[in-house]
């Protein structure tokens, strides 16, 4: 066998092993990637299990990958740290902190 495995990718062909003839399916037409290997539509894991292929689905949101994330929760939760003394900060940044909670109570 040669460097890479039978069905990735890189081979670009069906690896399904029929094991009646003793040889791979090696089909060019209609390839997929699967996580057990490149496969063509008969040999797909849903084909083999005798169940209808799933169909796609409405997929992410359009601004899935643009939506920035909330830095700001991330600093409300840091300052609230050094507020309770359980984040390590200066002892300048802990008295400051503790003196606007106390500011912010009244």
């Amino acid at each position: 066998m040669s460097t890479f495995m039978r069905g990735s990718p890189a081979s670009r062909e069906c690896g399904h092993w029929i094991g009646a003839e003793h040889r791979y399916c090696r089909s060019g037409d209609g390839l997929r990637p699967y996580v057990i290997g490149v496969r063509c539509p008969l040999h797909t894991p849903a084909a083999l299990a005798r169940k209808p292929e799933p169909q796609a689905g409405p997929g992410l949101p359009a601004g899935a990958w643009t939506t920035p994330s909330p830095q700001a929760a991330s600093a409300v939760f840091d300052e609230a740290a050094i507020r309770s003394g359980k984040r390590r900060s200066s002892p300048h940044t802990f008295r400051a902190a503790q003196a606007a909670r106390r500011t912010q109570r009244e």
